[in-house]
C-alpha cells in the first residue's frame, strides 16, 4: 500500500539567526525564527511523512518545550523515522519545494538533497528539493520569511 501525505511550514526572517535549509547552512544575514533551529524544509518534509502515516503533525510529537528548544531539526526528522520504522512504513519519496526570494538556493540544493537522503536513509533520487521565489510578491517575496512544501510518499 502507498500512501501520500502533505507538508508546509513557514517561519519569520530575522537578524542574528542561522539559515538553515534541509540540515545545510546557507551564508545569509538573515535566519529562522523559531522554537527549533527553524529548518522550513525539514518541518515541512516531517509533517508530510506523519501525514502519509495518519501519526498527526511535528506539534504534536515534537512541541515547543524545553526539550526541544534549539533542537536541529535533523535530529527531529531522525526521530520522526523512527516513529515510521515501528509502525512498518518506508519511505518510497520526498518532493519539496522552499520558497525564497532571496539567498539563491541553487548552489545548495545538491548539499541539501544529500543531506536529506542519508537522515531519511533513501536513495538520493528518492529525494526532491526546489526552489522558487515569489517575483517580490507576498511576505516570502518582501523578504519576510521563508516557506517550504513537501509531499512524501510511504509503503507499508
Amino acid at each position: 500500500m502507498i500512501r501520500f501525505g502533505i507538508g508546509y511550514d513557514v517561519h519569520k526572517l530575522v537578524p542574528n539567526r542561522k539559515l538553515i535549509l534541509g540540515g545545510v547552512e546557507i551564508p545569509h544575514e538573515l535566519g529562522l525564527e523559531a522554537h527549533s533551529d527553524g529548518d522550513v524544509l525539514i518541518h515541512a518534509i516531517i509533517d508530510a511523512l506523519l501525514g502519509a502515516a495518519a501519526l498527526g503533525d511535528i506539534g504534536q510529537h515534537f512541541p515547543m518545550t524545553a526539550e526541544f528548544k534549539n533542537i536541529s531539526s535533523v535530529e527531529l526528522l531522525k526521530r520522526t523515522c523512527e516513529l515510521l520504522a515501528a509502525k512498518n512504513f518506508s519511505i518510497v519519496n520526498v518532493d519539496s519545494i522552499i520558497v525564497a526570494q532571496r539567498p539563491k538556493l541553487a548552489p545548495h540544493i545538491l548539499s541539501m538533497r544529500e543531506n536529506l537522503a542519508q537522515v531519511l536513509q533513501t536513495e538520493f533520487e528518492a529525494v526532491s528539493v526546489k526552489a522558487k521565489t515569489e517575483e517580490g510578491l507576498g511576505f516570502t517575496g518582501t523578504e519576510q520569511g521563508i516557506a517550504a512544501y513537501a509531499v512524501a510518499s510511504l509503503e507499508k
